[in-house]
This record gives C-alpha cells, sequence and structure tokens, in this order.
C-alpha cells in the first residue's frame, strides 16, 4: 500500500513538473510572438491583443430608461461642502498665476488627428484615434457653435490635458 501512495506522489509531482514547463513554455513563445509582431506588424498585434468587452447580465436597458436617469442626475443641483477647509486651499493657491488660454484651431486638430495611426489604442483622452479621423469635417460644422460661445447648461467641462510632441 505504501508502495502505491510513493508511485502516484511520484506520478503527480511528475505531472505538475511538465505542467510548470508547458506554462512557461507557452508564455516565452507567446511573448517572443508579441515582440516579433510588434517589430514586424503592430496592426496585427493590437488586433490580436483585443478582447471582447465583458457585458453585464441582464436586459439592456431602453432609450427611454436611460434619457431618463441621465436627465434627472444632470438636473440636481449641486451641493458642495462648503467647510473652512476650502478658505485655507483658497489662500493657498491665491499666489497661483492662471496659465494662459490655449486657442485651438481647426487646422492644429486636424493636424493632430493626421499624425495620429488610426489603429493605435486610444489616448490620454480615451478615444480611439479611429473615431477621430472625421474630425476634420467636424471642425468646420463646430466652429461657428463654439465662437457664440454657446455651450448647453447639462454639458460637463470639457477635460484638458497636456501631450506633448515627444511621444508616449
Amino acid at each position: 500500500m505504501q508502495k502505491l501512495t510513493e508511485c502516484i506522489d511520484d506520478l503527480k509531482q511528475r505531472i505538475a513538473a511538465w505542467g510548470k514547463r508547458i506554462r512557461r513554455y507557452t508564455e516565452r513563445s507567446t511573448g517572443f510572438n508579441q515582440n516579433r509582431l510588434f517589430q514586424g506588424d503592430q496592426k496585427r498585434l493590437y488586433k490580436s491583443l483585443e478582447r471582447p468587452m465583458v457585458s453585464g447580465t441582464g436586459p439592456v436597458p431602453n432609450q427611454a430608461d436611460t434619457l431618463a436617469f441621465w436627465r434627472s442626475l444632470w438636473s440636481e443641483p449641486v451641493k458642495h461642502n462648503e467647510g473652512p477647509w476650502t478658505e485655507v486651499v483658497a489662500s493657498q493657491c491665491a499666489g497661483i498665476t492662471p496659465l494662459d488660454p490655449v486657442t485651438i484651431t481647426p487646422d492644429d486638430a486636424a493636424e493632430a488627428v493626421r499624425r495620429a495611426p488610426n489603429w493605435k489604442s486610444p489616448g490620454l483622452d480615451g478615444s480611439a484615434s479611429l473615431l477621430a479621423e472625421g474630425v476634420r469635417g467636424v471642425s468646420h460644422c463646430a466652429r461657428p457653435t463654439v465662437s457664440r460661445g454657446s455651450q448647453p447648461e447639462v454639458a460637463p467641462e470639457p477635460l484638458h490635458y497636456w501631450d506633448h510632441p515627444f511621444g508616449s
């Protein structure tokens, strides 16, 4: 009986060792293949890394419910905590000079979109470059609205970031 348990333990250890070897080999070979793809064809690498989005279970909300939810969320008045800490922060920030306003022309936007490869992953703003291909056509339509200064009341403040030209 003892010899049988020793034999079973020996086989279990061999199977575990082979499993670890196979796992190391597959990790190494996938890394090697991904490195080779990155050097040769980055577009294919990014497509191979895409994974299907995991969606929640349950029914999908209809458009009316979604609109009602967001309208109720945006229509609520904002309640800020106006405690004494706000005065401390205001006094600390009093010496900070604001940055000069940056004017982005349609030519600047078109140049940024032109330089961005449409198969790369999303940038700092979270939008894929593929979606930004039509910005050149949209900028002419949006210019009169922006110049008049009309902005919907429910629109959030835009996200500003500094995207330096030295690469990422």
